[in-house]
C-alpha cells in the first residue's frame, strides 16, 4: 500500500493513486498549506461578514452602494492593461475538467475555455484529482483521450482556445485534504495545485508572458476580492514571476456584488481582466438575498430573463463599470444544446441564442459564454459582425448612460406569473440534477439545456420561497396556493415522471430516490440553506471515506491476521485472538463485497 508524501500538518484522506501523487507532491502541498495558513483567518472573517449581511437583509434591509467607498466609484483610475493573449474573448465555452471535455472545448473554435472546478463539477476526490491531471496535460499539450465506444482518439488541434480555470467559491471546503486539523479551503486547493504545476509552462507556451488566467466565482464583496489579490501576490512572489502576471475575471453573480463592482475591480486592478454576468446564479442570489421578504416572490424562472428591468440594469452597469476601468465586460451563458432529432426545434433554439447574443453585443459586451461547441460558430458570427473588426469594445462602448442606474433599478421586482408547471419544472430539474451530482456528474443535459448547480439552485430556492409564503399560482388559469401538501404531491408525481423519462433501469441504478428526499427537505426546511451543494457535499465525502476506512481496516487486519497465524504456530494461546480477528476480517470483506455490488461505479474508483 502506498501513501502520499505530505509535509508536516497536512493529511490526505482521499485514495492513493500514482497519477494523483504526481499532483499531490510534497512541495505542491506545502504551497497549498502556505496559502491556507496565511489566508484562513481572512476567509473566516469574510464568511462572518456574509452572515452579518444576511442578518441585515433578513431584518428587512437591502443591498446598496456603500457610502464609505464612494471615492473609489467616482475616481478616475484604470486596471492594468489587458494582456494581448486574451484581448479577443468574443466567445468563451465552459465545462467541467473532464478529459474529453477539455479537448473538445479547446478545439471548439472558442477564444477561451473556462475549465470548471465549481458549478459544472461534482467535487468528488476522483473528479478533482483527475481534473488536475487533465489540466496539467492540457497545458503541456500532451492530453489525449481514447473513446473505446467510438474507436476514436481525441487530441488537441494546432490552434486552441486560451485556458482559464475557475476554482470553487470561498465557502466550500475540501474535506479530503486536512491542514492543521481542519479541512482545506476548496478554492485554495484548486488554485494552488493548478498554479504550482502549470504557471511556468502556461506563461511561456500560452500566455505570452502572462497567466495563468482564472475566473473567480460567488464573491459578495470587495473584501473577498482583496483576499484573492493577496493570494495572487503571494503566489507570484513565491514562484518568482512578475507582479500582475496572474489575471482573473470575476463573476458578478450575487446581488450584493453588483453594488461593489468598482470596488472589486479596484482591489484586483493589477490582476483583473474584467467582470462577467453570471446571470443564473444572480437570479438565485436575488431570491436568497430577499428570502425574508414575502413581497418579492419571483415569477416562473423561465420568465426571469435579461429583458427584465433589474437584469438589464445589472448588465448595463457591468458594461459601464468595466469599460470605464479598461477591462472586458463578459455576457452571460447560452445554455442551449443541439436538438439533433428535431431540426425545426433546433433552429428555433438557435434563433433564440442569436437574438440573445445580438442584444449582448449591441449593449456593449465584449464576449459571451456558450455551454456547447455547437453554439460557437453562430455566436461568433453575431459578435464578429457587430464589433467592426475589433477584438473587443472596451474603448468604443462607454455606456455613460448607465451612470443613471439607481439602487432601486437593480432590485426592482421582475414581472410575470407563477404557475404549477413552473413548480413542477423546478422540482423535476432540481431532483435530476442532484441525482447526477451525487453520482459524480456536475453538468447535466436536461430538456435541451445544459444545467449546472446554478440552475438547480434557482429551482430549489424558488420552490422554498413559494412554499414558505404560500405563493398563489395563477399562470395555469386557476388560482392554486402552494402548500407543503401540494409540494409533496408534486414531488411524488414528478418522481414518477422522471422514472418514465429515464427508464426503470437507470432510475433504479441511480440515486434519484435519495436526491428526491434531499431536494424535498431543502425546499421545505424552515431556514433556507445557503447552498444546495454545500449541504449535499458531506454525502460525497462520506460515501468515499467509508470505502477508505473499509480498505484501510482490511489492510491492517490482514497484517494482524498474518501475525496471528505466525504466532499461533509458536504458541496455542493465540488461538482465541486469531478467531476474533478472522471474524472481523470476514465481516469487513463481506461488507466490501456488498458495497461493490451495490455501486459498481464507485467501487471501481477504489
Amino acid at each position: 500500500m502506498s501513501f502520499y508524501d505530505v509535509p508536516d500538518g497536512v493529511e490526505i484522506r482521499g485514495r492513493y493513486d500514482h497519477q494523483f501523487a504526481q499532483i499531490l507532491t510534497r512541495d505542491a502541498l506545502q504551497f497549498v498549506a502556505g496559502l491556507q495558513r496565511e489566508f484562513r483567518g481572512q476567509v473566516r472573517f469574510a464568511m462572518e461578514c456574509r452572515r452579518e449581511a444576511k442578518k441585515r437583509y433578513n431584518s428587512g434591509g437591502s443591498p446598496g452602494f456603500d457610502p464609505a467607498t464612494r471615492f473609489i466609484r467616482e475616481s478616475n483610475w484604470k486596471c492594468a492593461t489587458v494582456p494581448p493573449a486574451v484581448a479577443d474573448r468574443s466567445v468563451e465555452i465552459t465545462g467541467p475538467v473532464e478529459r474529453k471535455m477539455i479537448i473538445n472545448a479547446l478545439n471548439s473554435g472558442a477564444k477561451v475555455f473556462m475549465a470548471d472546478f465549481e458549478d459544472a463539477l461534482s467535487p468528488s476526490w476522483e473528479n478533482l484529482m483527475k481534473g488536475h491531471v487533465n489540466l496539467r496535460d492540457a497545458v503541456n499539450q500532451t492530453i489525449t483521450f481514447q473513446d473505446q465506444a467510438r474507436n476514436r482518439v481525441y487530441k488537441l488541434n494546432e490552434t486552441i482556445a486560451k485556458l482559464f480555470v475557475r476554482p470553487r467559491g470561498w465557502h466550500l471546503p475540501e474535506a479530503h485534504i486536512i491542514i492543521d486539523g481542519e479541512p482545506a479551503i476548496g478554492c485554495l486547493v484548486d488554485f494552488g495545485l493548478y498554479f504550482y504545476h502549470n504557471h511556468a509552462m502556461y506563461r511561456s507556451a500560452h500566455g505570452a508572458g502572462f497567466g495563468p488566467f482564472f475566473y473567480l466565482p460567488k464573491m459578495e464583496s470587495s473584501r473577498e476580492a482583496r483576499i484573492w489579490n493577496n493570494v495572487f501576490e503571494r503566489a507570484e512572489r513565491t514562484s518568482g514571476i512578475e507582479r500582475g502576471s496572474i489575471r482573473a475575471t470575476v463573476l458578478i453573480e450575487t446581488l450584493p456584488a453588483v453594488f461593489q463592482m468598482d470596488e472589486i475591480l479596484y482591489e484586483l486592478r493589477d490582476h483583473s481582466v474584467g467582470l462577467n454576468c453570471g446571470r443564473w446564479d444572480y437570479i438565485f442570489s436575488y431570491i436568497k438575498t430577499f428570502q425574508a421578504h414575502p413581497d418579492r416572490l419571483l415569477p416562473d424562472r423561465v420568465q426571469v430573463g435579461m429583458t427584465q428591468h433589474f437584469m438589464r440594469c445589472y448588465s448595463d452597469l457591468l458594461i459601464r463599470t468595466c469599460h470605464r476601468r479598461g477591462v472586458h465586460a463578459m455576457g452571460g451563458m447560452a445554455a442551449q444544446i443541439p436538438i439533433r432529432d428535431n431540426p425545426a426545434a433546433n433552429e428555433a433554439a438557435l434563433e433564440l441564442v442569436r437574438k440573445d447574443k445580438l442584444r449582448e453585443v449591441r449593449a456593449g459586451h465584449d464576449g459571451t459564454w456558450a455551454a456547447h461547441p455547437g453554439l460557437i460558430k453562430p455566436i461568433l458570427e453575431v459578435f464578429t459582425s457587430n464589433m467592426a473588426g475589433k477584438a473587443n469594445q472596451i474603448h468604443t462602448a462607454a455606456r455613460e448612460d448607465a451612470d443613471a442606474i439607481t439602487e432601486e433599478d437593480l432590485v426592482q421586482m421582475p414581472r410575470g406569473t407563477r404557475s404549477l408547471e413552473g413548480l413542477r419544472l423546478n422540482t423535476r430539474v432540481g431532483i435530476q440534477y442532484l441525482a447526477a451530482w451525487l453520482t459524480g456528474t456536475g453538468s447535466v443535459p436536461l430538456y435541451n439545456l445544459m444545467e449546472d448547480a446554478a440552475t438547480a439552485e434557482i429551482s430549489r430556492v424558488q420552490n422554498w420561497q413559494w412554499i414558505k409564503y404560500g405563493a398563489v399560482l395563477t399562470g395555469d388559469g386557476v388560482k392554486i396556493r402552494v402548500t407543503p401538501e401540494l409540494f409533496a404531491k408534486v414531488v411524488e408525481e414528478e418522481m414518477e415522471r422522471i422514472k418514465r423519462e429515464v427508464g426503470l433501469e437507470k432510475f433504479t441504478r441511480g440515486r434519484y430516490q435519495e436526491a428526491g428526499k434531499i431536494f424535498a427537505k431543502q425546499c421545505t426546511t424552515p431556514e433556507l440553506d445557503d447552498f444546495l451543494t454545500l449541504d449535499a457535499y458531506n454525502l460525497i465525502v462520506l460515501y468515499i471515506n467509508t470505502y477508505m476506512v473499509i480498505i484501510t481496516k482490511v489492510y491492517i487486519i490482514h497484517k494482524i491476521n498474518k501475525i496471528c497465524v505466525e504466532s499461533l504456530a509458536r504458541d496455542p494461546q493465540y488461538c482465541e485472538i486469531h478467531k476474533i480477528f478472522r471474524c472481523w476480517y470476514l465481516n469487513i470483506s463481506l461488507l466490501q463485497s456488498y458495497n461493490k455490488t451495490k455501486d459498481k461505479e464507485t467501487s471501481t474508483l477504489l
